[in-house]
């Protein structure tokens, strides 16, 4: 295993950024996506940043959950904005999706990769990782695993409490490139994956 050193601590990590506000959530999902690149994802002791994501249009995308309709599963889809929706896939795979849109209109984003920030040491046990940290969380049941989200943060607020999305004071500068989505088997042309263009987290198709 590599040595183990976090980029940075999370004190400075909480000072450097801020809050989202729920109206930031409030916009389309493709928008959201895109807005979402950057931001932090802090969980407990741990943290990375978003660098890739996928939008998801709600009823008309055929890719989306929530094109099956309001069921107990996809509920928090069309609740308000800033929630957290996560579902377990695969039998073995806990994935994070953020709620935009107004309430009622179930747009959302998921979360593909991350930048592990903070926590790194707790992230390489959760993933029995031994590789380098840029394998820890690129890829959307893997960021779960290392920062141990689980269907238990299901419907939470991402402005305040446990599971949280900051953004920074000075947003970094990068490049973002657009894609289809990944994986999946309806709509698959769709151009509504969001990636920080070369970034070496991202996931692998």
């Amino acid at each position: 295993m590599p040595a183990i050193e976090d980029p940075i601590l999370m004190r400075d990590l909480l000072r450097e950024t801020e809050p989202l506000a729920i109206p930031f959530f409030e916009r389309p999902a493709q928008d959201l996506a895109r807005a979402l690149l950057s931001c932090v994802v802090i969980h407990g002791d741990t943290a990375g940043m978003i660098v890739e994501t996928e939008a998801y249009l709600g009823l008309h995308d055929l890719a989306a959950h929530a094109s099956r309709g309001k069921t107990e599963r996809t509920k928090a889809l069309f609740g308000p904005a800033g929630r957290a929706y996560v579902y377990f896939i695969y039998g073995m795979h806990e994935c994070l999706n953020v709620v935009g849109e107004r309430e009622g209109e179930p747009g959302s984003v998921l979360i593909r990769a991350l930048e592990p920030l903070a926590g790194l040491t707790q992230m390489y046990e959760r993933r029995r990782w031994k590789g380098r940290a840029t394998g820890l969380a690129n890829g959307p049941g893997k960021l779960t695993q290392a920062l141990n989200i689980t269907r238990k943060q299901y419907g939470q607020r991402l402005d305040r409490g446990e599971l949280t999305i900051r953004g920074w004071r000075r947003k970094p500068a990068f490049h973002v490139a657009v894609t289809p989505r990944i994986g999946i088997s309806e709509a698959v042309d769709w151009p509504l994956r969001f990636v920080w263009a070369g970034h070496p987290c991202l996931s692998k198709r």
